[in-house]
């Protein structure tokens, strides 16, 4: 929308179209009235609450077609009986007795909201939109981490010049670097798939009370746990106060910074990469790099990545330090700042898809690999002092750094270096068939351990 605020509701609402159905306001809404009738369900399945009697058929399937049929436009009509109400839950409470008037079940319809808080329901409910948005999130993950895996098992035996502190190093080989990030977001994404989704059910100070009140002989703790874990997929935490204390988020939005974190890493190497010539990008018919110098072709995509992750990781980081804290049994700090959860996942996914564009851009150009390693005989002062080690030859790496540091050196020179050294005629040949480009170790061994 040109005359939206956020730009992800606005420049880039098609790129995050998906989270529409997890972090919305309807969204929530919809979640919100899936628990309210799970509960009622569960409720009416008990054989020990008779006033809540055992539902027909029919009006079971009435009532789960109310989740079905939820639409941004019974989402309006919750939010007017909340213009009335001033009380999100509650609306959607009333809504659901209007759902059902006229019909068998109106005469159970105060069992809707049975001895629960508002945060019993509304806490189930954020954790279904992570749920759901999570699913959203890691299919981008896999897909930046199985393309990396292509990409390091391709380049796998590409030597290319390592630059340490910007300047040269010990080669490496263009795989073996990819391969590190891949390996290194696979540990994040790990991370984040273990972290349990938890939700409470138990009331306004988090221990049954007015459940027990009611019906003091129901195992309440085994039954909300039923509805929680096998209806709604989540995980029960019974420690509680009014609030599910929200530690599970700040450990998940960690975790997703951290993958954030990594990735804005391996942004910020490729564009290097493009930078030093190593890759290309292919160009798009009709696009234009720079509005005044005509040649070029930026790699926008892998900074715009890079920022939107910096934005992401801002708001995970502010949800991570502030959810865990909250006055007493409650107080509503978190209700606002839940609202936003969506907006971490938003730039997360925008900046995912940005990634993913920018890797399927990239041309490979081995020439100019080639190049810089033919230009940096000194990177082979490193084997050399180390077999001078080996045979024991006096103050090894004192007459390397004299032979090339500062100076220009080539393969003439480490040629007559090298036939002047006592050394095993095996070590001696080994070193004077050694080139920057041979010079990998086993970096192509290492892309094969990937899992």
């Amino acid at each position: 929308m040109i005359t939206a605020i956020s730009p992800i509701d606005g420049r880039y609402a098609n790129k995050v179209i998906e989270l529409c159905e997890c972090f919305s306001e309807y969204a929530l809404l919809k979640n919100r009235v899936k628990v309210e009738i799970m509960w009622l369900i569960a409720l009416c399945s008990h054989p020990e609450i008779s006033e809540c009697r055992t539902l027909t058929q029919e009006e079971d399937r009435q009532l789960r077609q109310i989740i079905a049929g939820f639409t941004p436009s019974e989402a309006e009509k919750i939010k007017k009986i909340e213009a009335v109400t001033n009380h999100d839950v509650k609306a959607v409470e009333y809504y659901l007795k209007e759902q059902i008037a006229g019909t068998s079940l109106e005469e159970i319809s105060e069992f809707i909201h049975f001895a629960c808080t508002s945060e019993d329901i509304n806490n189930l409910s954020h954790a279904l939109m992570l749920k759901d948005g999570l699913a959203t999130l890691v299919r981008q993950q896999k897909n930046i981490i199985a393309g990396l895996n292509n990409l390091a098992k391709a380049f796998k035996n590409v030597p290319m010049l390592a630059r340490t502190h910007g300047q040269t190093a010990s080669p490496t080989t263009i795989g073996k670097e990819l391969a590190v990030f891949a390996n290194r977001l696979q540990k994040q994404q790990d991370k984040i798939a273990a972290v349990e989704l938890l939700g409470k059910l138990n009331g306004a100070v988090g221990h049954f009370n007015a459940h027990c009140a009611a019906y003091p002989d129901i195992d309440w703790v085994e039954m909300t746990k039923m509805v929680i874990e096998t209806d709604l997929g989540l995980k029960q935490n019974l420690f509680t106060t009014q609030i599910e204390p929200h530690d599970y988020m700040a450990e998940l939005f960690d975790a997703l910074s951290r993958w954030n974190t990594i990735l804005i890493d391996f942004n910020r190497d490729l564009w290097s990469y493009i930078s030093l010539g190593y890759f290309g990008q292919k160009t798009i018919k009709g696009e234009i790099g720079s509005s005044t110098m005509p040649h070029k072709v930026n790699p926008i995509d892998f900074e715009n990545s890079e920022g939107n992750c910096g934005l992401a990781n801002a708001i995970f980081h502010h949800l991570s330090a502030k959810l865990p804290i909250s006055r007493l049994q409650r107080d509503l700090t978190d209700s606002t700042v839940l609202r936003n959860m969506g907006v971490g996942f938003g730039y997360s996914l925008i900046a995912y898809k940005s990634t993913l564009k920018g890797m399927g851009k990239l041309q490979l150009n081995e020439q100019k690999l080639a190049q810089d390693l033919d230009n940096a005989w000194e990177v082979l002062a490193e084997p050399i002092q180390t077999v001078m080690r080996k045979a024991g030859i006096e103050k090894p790496y004192e007459k390397l750094k004299e032979l090339t540091r500062g100076q220009k050196i080539d393969r003439e020179t480490i040629r007559l270096f090298i036939e002047g050294l006592d050394l095993e005629p095996a070590d001696k040949q080994r070193l004077l068939a050694m080139s920057p480009a041979s010079y990998t170790g086993l970096a192509s061994e290492i892309v094969d351990l990937l899992d």
